[in-house]
């Protein structure tokens, strides 16, 4: 089994329930308390923590300081921070396509990829937001034509593009040119950042939309379905029942044929919240009135249970977990599930290879100079 945690706002309050921090209710947390959860995830033993994305402010109340992005930092500048303060957590950003460039965005991941020894991941988002194309003096309105007007297309030119940054050195150490020649990016020259210690940083992709038992009932596209399967070493999915986790999970995987892919050259991560009690009744009490429903709600032997039961079942080979938002947080998991995970033979109990590629059992890229 795999375990990430997402961190999705700075006044997340994940981030910012821990008391010790100090921080007033309200604020954004500073960088003691990402530190202290990254230190927590990988005591923990996970394999990765996601650092979301946000570009613009929202009207919240009339205040325009939406929870979701008031004091986020920029993901890849706290993750190199972050680097500093852990050894085997890997690190991985949401960053999306519309506003960097491949080469910005290829030499900032190899960057963080050789500054924490390998951990660097990218969670890649196509998503055109027309409000932050504002910010940026870029109109991204849907009934527009342009880069936005097929996204699939211009995302899976822009990782191609990257990859051949991420090419332009070899693995001993020499520089080479690179070009890249398409429809939406035209570039060519020299990258200043040798080939990082996982040669491509892990490539993380999101299935955002409802599964249903079947894959044409879904309401992700098969597009979105065939795109995962020819860019991502790790695809996040909705957490739903087995029966359609299943289905799912052999839907994308079967697809990697197709690109040449073996079966394991894709992790399936489930998306998942939990809640734990010392009783099912007072988990039940704590998980009360939430706008979507618990994945996992009870104690932590029953809540283990269920999550070994899913990866074994086929529904998925992991979870992207959202902590509980009240004191104790992700500790809470650490200290009470991932003991009883590991009790069941379903989790690590150390780490061990040296970059987030190995532990994750993903394949080394093969240089393609």
């Amino acid at each position: 089994m795999h375990l990430a945690v997402h961190v999705p706002a700075a006044d997340d309050p994940v981030v910012r329930a821990d008391l010790r921090t100090g921080l007033p209710a309200g604020l954004p947390a500073d960088f003691a308390s990402y530190a202290r959860l990254a230190r927590t995830a990988e005591r923990g033993l996970f394999d990765f923590l996601l650092l979301s994305e946000e570009l613009r402010l929202r009207e919240d109340g009339g205040s325009g300081h939406g929870a979701d992005a008031a004091g986020r930092p920029e993901p890849v500048t706290a993750l190199n921070a972050l680097a500093a303060v852990t050894g085997r957590l890997g690190l991985a950003a949401s960053v999306g396509t519309r506003f960097i460039e491949p080469y910005e965005l290829a030499r900032g991941f190899a960057t963080l990829d050789h500054l924490s020894g390998g951990r660097a991941a990218w969670h890649v988002a196509h998503a055109a937001d027309p409000l932050a194309g504002e910010n940026f003096r870029d109109d991204v309105s849907p009934d527009r034509s342009g880069p936005s007007a097929a996204p699939f297309a211009r995302t899976a030119e822009f990782v191609a593009a990257a990859r051949e940054v991420w090419d332009s050195w070899t693995p001993d150490g020499v520089s080479r040119p690179f070009a890249h020649r398409g429809r939406y990016f035209d570039i060519a020259g020299e990258s200043t950042v040798a080939r990082s210690p996982q040669g491509h940083p892990v490539v993380i992709r999101s299935l955002d939309a409802t599964v249903d038992t079947a894959p044409d009932a879904a309401q992700d596209t098969a597009e979105d379905r065939e795109f995962a399967a020819a860019v991502a070493d790790v695809v996040l999915v909705p957490h739903r029942t087995p029966a359609a986790g299943r289905v799912l999970h052999a839907d994308v995987k079967g697809r990697l044929a197709g690109y040449g892919r073996d079966h394991d050259d894709l992790k399936v991560l489930s998306r998942a919240t939990f809640v734990l009690g010392d009783t099912i009744a007072e988990a039940r009490e704590r998980a009360a009135g939430a706008a979507d429903p618990w994945s996992f709600v009870g104690t932590p032997e029953s809540v283990a249970a269920g999550m070994d039961d899913f990866v074994r079942s086929g529904a998925a080979d992991g979870f992207l977990l959202a902590p509980h938002p009240g004191p104790g947080g992700l500790d809470e998991f650490v200290d009470r599930v991932v003991p009883l995970l590991q009790e069941r033979g379903a989790f690590r109990t150390r780490y061990t290879g040296a970059t987030l590629r190995a532990r994750l059992g993903l394949p080394h890229p093969v240089w393609k100079g």
